[in-house]
């Protein structure tokens, strides 16, 4: 017997990757168990898997820094006498991304690559071990949203948040609709989402040197970023030219007004409407 349930959550977040460096990211994910019927006549009832496998889920991979711990220039270092992992990642174009966080904020695959069969065989292994002995099979499935536009990736961390969103890099694939005097405008949005491909967001009192960082270094080449949250002290040095420094907090409604704002000033005389997507369905709306 199988039991689905299609759409069963969206994990935000984002991952080193080889060739592209920090990538932001949603997937959403379907979900088949194979087994035989409980008590009950379910293989499982629809309450503990909408609650107990989606909670696996997200503690495995939501709002974490995704790695590829068998990547050969994939480093990671437990810091002593800390709950502290540092990363030290360069990927193929030689760009060099240090980060360190809570252990908490990471997700690491036995593979040389994030890929998505990748991380659906991580999944599977954490899930399978907490259900009932009658489902002898997870059978995940993990896609993109299906995107007529333009869309852009994108992560940041939110210090000022109270739940995991304060984790330093995590991420989003978002669209991004802008209406400029009441008619959308295709080429605003492949601008900005060109402009913001694969981004990271940072704010600017969040900016320190590297005199001022603990457990990372920083490169030349590299901007670096510093703060503390409820969930501990997080620190990230990537290359200057993959962040956007935005002078507010990176909430996707401070993006949106900032967006808005923005193409105002650069045309006094039109009006704008930005919608501003934080991964799938969801997003704020800002009006200049």
């Amino acid at each position: 017997m199988q039991l689905f349930v299609n759409d069963l959550t969206v994990i935000d977040f984002s991952y080193l990757c080889t060739q592209r460096g920090m990538v932001g990211e949603s997937w959403i994910v379907d979900l088949t168990l194979h087994g035989e019927l409980d008590e009950q006549n379910m293989v499982l009832d629809f309450g503990k898997v909408k609650k107990q496998v989606k909670r696996i889920i997200d503690d495995t991979v939501d709002h974490k820094l995704v790695v590829p711990s068998e990547y050969n220039q994939s480093h990671v270092t437990h810091i002593d006498g800390t709950d502290y992992i540092k990363v030290e990642f360069v990927d193929e174009q030689g760009r060099k991304i240090h980060i360190s966080s809570p252990e908490d904020a990471y997700c690491f695959i036995d593979a040389t690559k994030v890929e998505m069969d990748n991380v659906i065989a991580h999944l599977a292994s954490v899930i399978k071990p907490q259900l009932p002995e009658n489902v002898k099979k997870v059978e995940l499935s993990l896609r993109t949203e299906e995107i007529n536009g333009f869309f852009y990736h994108y992560t940041h961390g939110l210090k000022k948040h109270d739940g995991n969103c304060q984790r330093i890099a995590h991420g989003h694939r978002s669209k991004i609709q802008v209406f400029e005097n009441g008619m959308k405008s295709p080429r605003i949005e492949k601008m900005l989402a060109t402009q913001w491909q694969d981004i990271y967001i940072a704010t600017l009192e969040d900016q320190v040197e590297a005199t001022d960082l603990e457990f990372i270094e920083k490169t030349n080449s590299q901007v670096a970023f510093k703060y503390e949250s409820s969930q501990g002290h997080f620190e990230l040095a990537m290359e200057t030219s993959a962040v956007y420094v935005m002078p507010v907090d990176t909430t996707v409604e401070l993006i949106a007004q900032y967006l808005a704002d923005k193409l105002k000033q650069q045309n006094p005389d039109n009006d704008y409407k930005v919608v501003a997507y934080e991964g799938v369905a969801k997003g704020a709306i800002a009006f200049s």
